[in-house]
């Protein structure tokens, strides 16, 4: 018999409840294979509870002025860092990212998340006035009504609130779905939401999978948008869904395949740590991994050999203890499809340099899903594994002699969300920089993040929106211009 520690609840309309079916899922810890919860199999009777619960809190929301919301925003940072330990282990058992991962970037992320959109609305939300010869008014942003988010096992926390908080500061009431796979630390948010301070059905945490819960969201009339982070594929069908219901434009925020360039003129360590670390942090679990690394041919074999080294000395372990380097892979349906690809690289005529294969683990991770970092060279970039979205620790080597034919490398893909630029040249740092068809390249250094900035990619990265301040406020609110003849009425 399978032992479950907690029954996660849906969180709508101030309470907990349980899913109207009475059906639940089991959610299990990778680094141990083993379910520990249990999670709402959430269907459109749940929906449909918290849409309601959404719509009545709306026009008490819409009309909370942002100095209140923002407060409330920051107090809910300030109940994530003060439950930062209860978080930070939630991250490892639900996701098996590493204590140092979920410590050092996941949780300071989602509190740094709600503040930063709590103060942008101060400004955003404040009317624009403009004055000319013959007319005088406004411009104001408003809030649509019921919104929905939807976000990914990668970065449970991180994303969640990269969602909710852009929706709830421009004055939205939320419905937001968090991972199945990954449901706690959303969960743990949902028992803080009241000591917040937020109003009963502005935030609502409705469980569930994809199929069932997800697909509903999409297809319900009284949600007027819906952010998603996740998967092209899944995006599309979200798209496509979306576009039968013309008011309900999606924010889709989607895959990526990003290219790593390294110049020869690169500071050699400098570029080495970050190559290797865009392409196995969080288990290469990050959608700006870099997993196709084009390396000049005159520093080549230098730089692949030095790079295997410090694949080859990441420690692998327990994601709960201090010091492990290298989790698990967030779910063994995910370790097997990233070990699939594995076997097609050698199928295409790859060779593996290091890595290839599950890591076996003892004592209580032996039935773990670990996978061991993996380099590849020796295949085309036309191949699919230089072409498909991969998401686990494996990246490809190739070298290229020019910089024209390392840009035209970087962008022979369906992709475009990131890349990294690693040369001591500046100037020819900005020309790559600008010749790239991605959204977001860096320049020596690799996910170096500005809240205030951009976030998303071009292609099949994206559908155009992007998030971020104020960026993903703008998605969630519409524009009203009030104009008069200047009368000095206004």
């Amino acid at each position: 018999m399978t032992l479950h520690n907690e029954k996660i609840l849906n969180y709508i309309g101030g309470d907990m409840r349980e899913p109207e079916s009475g059906d639940y899922i089991e959610t299990v810890n990778p680094a141990t294979g083993k379910a520990y919860a249990l999670v709402p199999d959430s269907d459109t009777e749940d929906l449909q509870r918290a849409v309601d619960a959404a719509k009545n809190a709306f026009p008490g929301w819409r009309d909370t002025s942002p100095e209140d919301r923002a407060v409330i925003m920051n107090k809910m940072a300030d109940l994530l860092e003060d439950n930062f330990e209860r978080l930070v282990d939630a991250e490892v058992n639900d996701n098996g990212m590493t204590r140092g991962f979920a410590s050092n970037v996941e949780v300071q992320r989602g509190a740094a998340n709600l503040r930063a959109f709590a103060k942008a609305s101060l400004e955003f939300c404040k009317p624009r006035h403009f004055k000319q010869d013959n007319a005088e008014g406004y411009v104001s942003h408003q809030p649509v009504g019921v919104v929905a988010t939807i976000s990914p096992w990668n970065l449970p926390l991180l994303l969640f609130t990269w969602k909710i908080a852009p929706a709830l500061a421009s004055g939205n009431c939320v419905i937001a779905k968090p991972s199945e796979i990954t449901p706690m630390t959303a969960s743990i948010l949902s028992t803080l939401a009241n000591d917040a301070g937020f109003p009963p059905g502005v935030l609502n945490i409705v469980h569930g999978t994809g199929p069932k819960i997800g697909n509903a969201i999409t297809s319900h009339p009284d949600i007027l948008r819906i952010s998603f982070t996740g998967s092209t594929a899944t995006g599309k069908a979200i798209n496509m869904a979306c576009a039968e219901q013309f008011k309900k434009p999606p924010s889709l925020e989607m895959g990526g395949k990003n290219p790593s360039i390294v110049f020869d003129d690169a500071d050699f360590d400098t570029a080495l740590e970050g190559i290797k670390t865009a392409a196995f942090a969080n288990q290469g679990q990050i959608c700006l991994c870099g997993s196709r690394v084009y390396v000049q041919d005159t520093i080549y074999e230098k730089f692949r050999d030095a790079l295997v080294e410090k694949a080859k000395a990441i420690k692998i372990g327990d994601p709960a203890e201090e010091g492990t380097q290298h989790g698990a892979t967030v779910s063994e349906d995910h370790m097997n499809k990233v070990l699939s690809h594995i076997e097609l690289a050698v199928e295409e005529g790859g060779t593996i340099l290091c890595g290839g294969k599950r890591h076996e683990m003892e004592g209580r991770c032996a039935d773990g899903y670990f996978i061991e970092p993996t380099l590849i060279e020796g295949l085309d970039n036309s191949c699919r594994t230089n072409q498909e979205e991969i998401f686990g620790p494996v990246a490809t080597l190739i070298p290229f002699s020019t910089e024209e034919e390392a840009i035209a490398l970087a962008n022979d893909s369906t992709y475009g969300l990131a890349a990294s630029i690693w040369t001591q040249d500046h100037e020819k740092a900005i020309r790559v920089a600008d010749n790239l068809e991605t959204g977001m390249p860096w320049i020596n250094c690799w996910n170096l993040r500005v809240l205030e900035t951009p976030f998303g990619g071009f292609k099949n990265s994206g559908n155009g929106h992007r998030e971020g301040v104020p960026d993903a406020m703008e998605f969630f609110t519409e524009k009203k211009t009030v104009t008069a003849p200047k009368l000095g009425g206004l």
